[in-house]
């Protein structure tokens, strides 16, 4: 839908970019490359190296003979996730490239997030994206840069795609199209046969939507480690009968964000060639939670593939019972690294916000891995518990678990909990509680669906996939 990520072609006629940062004593930290006719130019223009501070540079017949872009202090870099996201969408019609960048500054993740800026989602409005091309840095490796933003580019995609073209039919499309592109194999168990291969949550959930649900399964080829993704596809989330608010059921459209971020990230993998490395199998349980006659209600107690019986106390609550029953499916395969990824708790937006989505592991070493490929990508992720003492809160009198205890107390990590429940088979299990959307436009970031934890992960697998 998005047109692809690229980058300018280089030639003699691209104009150079300067990336400056403030200097010591006031002013800019002006490069020395720079002629003393522009360095007089930039002082009179006030120029100081200020975070997303431009100045045009004019040649000798008032033409554009290049830029300086500031990008702020060292110490503020942590505000400035992507410097040049904001670069890509202020700076003239032309094909630029960096002249000089900063050696603190990782030219790669620099050109990502100007290629993340130039995102638009146009398919039901024209939208022209920012004039203004980069060519590829000297040095990195721009193949890899492009499947990065492609994986971003589509898990974006698919979230900002309403319901009423995004349901599980369309998922299943999606996926599909995925694996067409990549060699995957595609298997998928749909409606009634869902109660007949025993994924009995997922029936559950689903039944009352206007397209069946289903269980995308997709696997790679590739030899290998086992790394299995599991990504909550609920396509859109009404509440079920414990409907919600008009206001918290606006944006349920990305209720689907950990089944974009599975597929997105399987995006990246495939193009990079990382694939060929891994057995990669990707898992989506794609429902609608909606209302009708043969709704799921609150109160019943649901019978899992696992064999644990679970009481449903809020209909509201459904991403965790769907993502049981294909999380049962991936552990009894053993894979090395078992994901799943998913738009699931409020508790975990009003612990960390929307642009911090926590996760959870039992190893250190892989929590590790993960957390530190997060903050060297600008991927940030934080680590929340498997708190035990909490097992208790998810222990109902008259099931084996509750799908929303009361209280109010810890909910991403009863959450988290309640999943675990579904594994122990797997060599290593990882839940991710991601947001899914970009609540406001930043340098980057358009407003809208929003990747979250593929690059941490991505950039993990090495140390996690290798122990």
């Amino acid at each position: 839908m998005t047109q692809a990520p690229a980058f300018a072609p280089a030639s003699d006629k691209t104009l150079p970019l300067w990336l400056v940062r403030p200097g010591a004593h006031g002013g800019a930290d002006l490069p020395p490359g720079l002629d003393a006719v522009a360095q007089t130019w930039a002082r009179s223009q006030g120029f100081a190296g200020k975070s997303g501070q431009l100045c045009l540079l004019p040649d000798a017949q008032g033409g554009l003979a290049g830029a300086l872009y500031g990008i702020g202090g060292a110490d503020r870099a942590g505000r400035d996730r992507w410097l040049l996201g904001r670069a890509a969408e202020t700076l003239p019609a032309g094909d630029w490239r960096l002249a000089a960048v900063p050696a603190d500054v990782d030219p790669a993740l620099a050109s990502l997030g100007w290629l993340l800026g130039q995102y638009r989602f146009t398919r039901y409005k024209p939208a022209e994206a920012p004039p203004a091309r980069l060519v590829a840095p000297d040095g990195i490796d721009a193949a890899h840069v492009l499947a990065l933003a492609a994986g971003e580019y589509l898990a974006r995609d698919l979230i900002n795609t309403p319901a009423s073209d995004m349901g599980p039919a369309e998922l299943e499309a999606a996926a599909r199209d995925l694996a067409a592109r990549h060699g995957a194999a595609v298997e998928v168990t749909l409606g009634p046969d869902l109660l007949d291969r025993n994924f009995p949550m997922i029936h559950a959930v689903g039944r009352a939507g206007a397209q069946a649900p289903r269980l995308i399964d997709l696997r790679f080829p590739g030899e290998g480690p086992a790394l299995t993704l599991v990504g909550k596809g609920v396509c859109f989330d009404t509440g079920g009968l414990d409907i919600k608010p008009a206001a918290s059921m606006a944006l349920m459209k990305k209720d689907m964000g950990g089944a974009a971020n599975v597929l997105g990230l399987a995006e990246t993998l495939a193009l990079t060639g990382a694939t060929q490395g891994m057995r990669l199998r990707i898992l989506i349980p794609a429902v609608e939670n909606a209302i009708a006659g043969d709704a799921f209600r609150p109160g019943d107690i649901l019978t899992s593939r696992k064999g644990l019986t679970v009481e449903v106390n809020n209909t509201d609550a459904e991403g965790r019972l769907v993502l049981a029953d294909a999380l049962a499916l991936a552990d009894e395969d053993s894979p090395d690294l078992l994901i799943s990824m998913a738009t699931l708790t409020g508790a975990a937006r009003v612990a960390l916000g929307p642009d911090l989505p926590p996760f959870f592991c039992d190893d250190d070493a892989v929590a590790a891995a993960i957390h530190d490929a997060g903050r060297d990508q600008a991927d940030p992720v934080w680590r929340l518990p498997f708190w035990e003492p909490y097992e208790t809160m998810i222990e109902p009198g008259i099931a084996d678990l509750d799908n929303a205890p009361g209280g109010g107390f810890a909910g991403a990590i009863t959450a988290a909990l309640f999943l675990r429940r579904f594994t122990g088979q797997a060599r290593h299990y990882v839940h991710f509680d991601i947001y899914g959307w970009q609540p406001s436009a930043a340098p980057g970031r358009p407003k809208g669906g929003a990747g979250q934890g593929m690059r941490a992960i991505l950039n993990a697998l090495p140390r996690v996939l290798g122990r």
